[in-house]
């Protein structure tokens, strides 16, 4: 008999994870950052083929071929749903439990069309897929945005020479404007305090990124366990 390997998980049920100082250089931020920035293709795609179907079934409702078109539709947030459930229990670590499968009372393909329709987890799937596009845009701008920030702030000490060599300046160009009696003004920078500075902002932000993240992918598994789960 074999067993999988799963991440160990601490007594509350969720993933060990590195401590504070260790956590923007771990393979689980990296692990994090991954589910944020793969959960917005996901989101798109579900979106695009859930919008699709859902109107595609509901024009064709006047006619018999309405119904399975709905009944795909159903079939297919089902199974972007499983899908999800495994991102999260891959990469976050935590096992999301299925809903129950589809109960066909009758034979026959009327019977499965019919039992699709009258499915409440196949619809809760659908409208996981509504509702997630706009948090999975937010949770990628955020999550990419902090991220690259924290690292280009940090080393900023390391490649800050490369504004004097290869351009005008004197440092790097904050900002410059001209006043309206003709004056140019310009702020660089140049010391080494400065610099020192904005590399100790970028560390702040470096080791804030991790829990940030972590609290964004948290909608995620909130949404799943809410609209993707079991009603147990």
């Amino acid at each position: 008999m074999s067993t999988a390997a799963h991440p160990a998980t601490a007594p509350g049920g969720h993933p060990d994870r590195p401590g504070f100082w260790r956590a923007p250089f771990s393979r689980q931020a990296l692990q994090d950052l991954g589910f944020a920035l793969t959960g917005l293709p996901m989101a798109v795609l579900g979106f695009t083929l859930v919008v699709t179907l859902f109107c595609l079934g509901l024009g064709l409702a006047v006619t018999v071929l309405g119904l399975p078109v709905l009944g795909l539709l159903l079939a297919v947030a089902r199974g972007l749903g499983a899908a999800e459930r495994g991102r999260i229990r891959n990469v976050l670590g935590e096992e999301v439990p299925a809903p129950p499968a589809v109960v066909v009372a009758r034979e026959g393909f009327w019977g499965r069309i019919t039992a699709r329709l009258a499915d409440p987890a196949g619809w809760k799937a659908v409208l996981h897929q509504f509702v997630m596009l706009p948090w999975a845009i937010l949770n990628f701008t955020l999550s990419l945005t902090f991220f690259l920030l924290g690292w280009s702030l940090a080393l900023f000490p390391v490649y800050q020479w490369v504004f004097r060599r290869y351009t005008s300046w004197g440092g790097y160009r904050v900002a410059e404007w001209t006043t309206s009696d003709g004056v140019h003004h310009a702020y660089e920078i140049t010391s080494l305090w400065q610099i020192a500075g904005v590399c100790l902002l970028g560390l702040v932000i470096l080791f804030l990124t991790p829990p940030l993240i972590r609290g964004l992918n948290g909608v995620n598994r909130s949404a799943a366990r809410a609209l993707l789960s079991s009603d147990d």
